[in-house]
């Protein structure tokens, strides 16, 4: 692949990650957290299914692979996604995106305690780097408030569902895996936004734009992009780019919110980024798996 292309690639996709979270922020005065999300999710995986069905692409052959994606979609998508998106109600989307993009850091714990991965010393440097990050990002780790939380809740989410997709991957065309997680993680998001909060939905430019966005660009886009730079470049290497994404989602919420950056949010985000990057460019684990977005 054309170098410049795939640095383009790379920013369009990493720059779609951040960028999303000040996109969520921006709706959320007219649309409910989970039900923002749970939109987003049900329109971008409905619309995926309906062209992978176009495409005639393969089908999960029993109920247990239907089970499994469900499973993938419910950590992916609405464990994630629902995290994240309340997690904007209390803290900034430059916060929300350094704490979710620690993910690739508890790959390799988790990857570790429940898989038996083996993780060359450096990456390990690379995990304790990020979690000092996490520390100072969150005021030495003492402000427990929901925001916090429940950013780092998406992360632990999203690791989860990394372990599942190098276990259950294999058995699913990329796309079918792709829309129906999304699919999945959108209906019970749209479930838990009736069950767990009241619906809000203020329908004019703002709302429509960021749905649109969010769906459209933040999930179908950013979901193809991605997965065309791991399928055509070296994954490892790939990965290590995700330390753009919370990059973009600190410099949109600048831009778009007016969030200020503290002194605090830049030395943790940078040493969460040295951190990713560390676990990363070491092309990933003897015997493990790469730590980036499935």
């Amino acid at each position: 692949m054309n170098p410049i292309s795939y640095l383009l690639l790379m920013l369009l996709a990493t720059s779609l990650m951040g960028s999303s979270f000040a996109a969520g922020k921006l709706g959320l005065p007219y649309v409910s957290p989970l039900l923002l999300v749970g939109i987003r999710f049900t329109l971008a995986g409905g619309l995926m299914a309906g062209w992978a069905g176009l495409r005639k692409l393969p089908l999960p052959a029993d109920r247990a692979d239907w089970g499994r994606l469900l499973l993938i979609g419910s950590l992916q998508t609405a464990g994630v996604m629902g995290c994240i998106f309340l997690s904007l109600r209390t803290i900034t989307a430059g916060e929300s995106s350094i704490l979710t993009f620690m993910n690739p850091l508890l790959v390799v714990v988790l990857g570790t305690l429940f898989r038996g991965w083996r993780y060359r010393p450096v990456q390990w440097l690379g995990v304790l780097t990020g979690f000092a990050g996490a520390a100072v990002t969150l005021g030495g780790g003492l402000r427990l408030e929901a925001g916090t939380l429940l950013g780092l809740g998406s992360a632990f989410s999203w690791a989860a569902a990394t372990l599942l997709v190098k276990a259950w991957g294999a058995r699913f065309h990329t796309s079918v895996l792709t829309a129906y997680q999304m699919l999945f993680g959108g209906l019970i998001l749209l479930v838990l936004s009736l069950l767990a909060e009241t619906p809000k939905l203020q329908w004019n430019a703002v709302s429509v734009g960021v749905i649109l966005y969010l769906a459209l660009l933040g999930s179908i886009v950013q979901f193809a992009a991605w997965y065309y730079l791991l399928s055509r470049g070296d994954p490892g290497r790939t990965s290590a780019f995700l330390f753009l994404a919370p990059f973009f989602g600190v410099l949109s919420g600048w831009l778009v919110l007016g969030e200020e950056i503290t002194g605090r949010t830049a030395a943790g985000g940078a040493l969460i980024f040295a951190g990713i990057f560390l676990v990363n460019w070491t092309f990933g684990a003897r015997g493990g798996a790469k730590a980036g977005r499935p």
